[in-house]
């Protein structure tokens, strides 16, 4: 799944680094799913993270997810990457 550049790419602060997973081609019951009926697939992968962000007290808050873990995306959101020909977004993660 992670290339070469995706091993070597550490996302800053509260960035995270994420890919899309696959839309579903094949319904449960068997039945195909035309490219056009295809929704925006909102699931993706966590495939790097940053370290987190300072707080007001100057204390470091770390990311909630961690690499592997599957996440929901906005539908409309995050900065798109590209590495290994392989297109990711770049999203602010949530804080513990």
């Amino acid at each position: 799944m992670a290339g070469q550049a995706f091993k070597k790419f550490l996302p800053l602060f509260d960035r995270v680094l994420v890919e899309r997973c696959a839309a579903e081609t094949v319904t449960k019951g068997g039945i195909m799913i035309p490219e056009k009926s295809q929704g925006k697939v909102l699931q993706a992968t966590v495939v790097a993270v940053g370290e987190g962000s300072k707080g007001k007290d100057g204390d470091l808050r770390p990311i909630s997810v961690k690499v592997g873990e599957k996440v929901l995306l906005p539908e409309y959101g995050g900065t798109k990457v590209v590495l290994d020909d392989k297109v990711s977004l770049m999203i602010f993660a949530p804080l513990k």
